[in-house]
């Protein structure tokens, strides 16, 4: 998956990509459930790589830039953000209902997606790993 974008922001240990609109977003099988094809602009944050290597001409602020992630990656992604909680929060709803009324079930399946958010925070620089995302010049 490749998108579009401008750099609205550099730190020493990042770079901050604003994403525009995509048109690559129309033939991707991800697109129902990617938040990227819903809105017009996103912002993603990428380790900087004048720190891992050293480039010739460094990246510069409002610079147009590719974005790009592998497919399964996105799909990855995907199941973790969107797939996985509602399974999770399914299966709750569905044994607490036996045990409880059909209110307080509801209650307790969203309840549970509380920690699982959590989690999801918490394992925050796994994730970043897991998900390389590499920047290049647009020419």
């Amino acid at each position: 998956m490749k998108h579009s974008g401008a750099i609205s922001k550099i730190t020493n240990s990042t770079i901050t990509v604003s994403l525009e609109a995509n048109i690559n977003c129309e033939g991707c099988k991800a697109k129902a459930a990617c938040g990227v094809s819903e809105s017009s602009s996103k912002e993603i944050e990428i380790d900087n790589p004048n720190l891992l290597e050293q480039t010739r001409q460094p990246f510069a602020l409002n610079e147009e830039v590719a974005v790009e992630m592998q497919e399964e990656l996105g799909l990855k992604a995907v199941f973790w953000a969107y797939l996985f909680p509602f399974i999770l929060l399914v299966s709750i709803l569905l044994v607490a209902s036996l045990f409880v009324s059909e209110g307080q079930a509801g209650l307790i399946a969203l309840s549970m997606l509380i920690p699982y958010y959590v989690t999801l925070h918490l394992l925050n620089a796994f994730f970043k790993k897991e998900f390389k995302v590499s920047i290049e010049k647009m020419i």
